[in-house]
């Protein structure tokens, strides 16, 4: 089992570096991914102290930009560096003597245009009337 999640990012990697257009293989420079990691068993229905140590590990990683929200973090950077940083993240709790953990990944990665977590949002703010009702 531990050999899963290292298999999955390598799949994940392929796939991508896999993706040809007009005989070229195309890389987009930046990637958006959502991770939720969740800690399982630990007899604490507090997660705080697990995702304090996931932002440490992340905040390492230079070339990403992240952003805590209340149901996970959003990653934005080159594929390579986003993976890597979840992966950093991913062993945190088995650090903490975790023994099961379950991580959701979600990546946006756009090619036709440059994509950045803020382009997204104010995309949407920009199509709405009433902006001040957010969170």
């Amino acid at each position: 089992m531990p050999y899963v999640f290292p298999c999955v990012l390598g799949i994940l990697i392929m796939t991508f570096y896999n993706i040809i257009k007009d005989g070229n293989y195309i890389m987009s420079e930046n990637v958006i991914a959502e991770v939720s990691i969740v800690p399982v068993g630990t007899g604490d229905c507090s997660l705080s102290k697990y995702v304090a140590g996931c932002l440490s590990a992340i905040e390492a990683s230079t070339d990403v930009k992240f952003q805590l929200t209340p149901m996970g973090t959003v990653i934005e950077g080159p594929l390579d560096s986003v993976l890597a940083a979840i992966k950093l993240m991913h062993e945190v709790p088995f650090k903490k003597g975790v023994k099961r953990v379950v991580t959701t990944i979600k990546l946006d990665d756009r090619r036709d245009i440059e994509a950045s977590m803020n382009r997204k949002v104010d995309s949407v703010l920009n199509k709405t009337q009433d902006r001040g009702k957010r969170g």
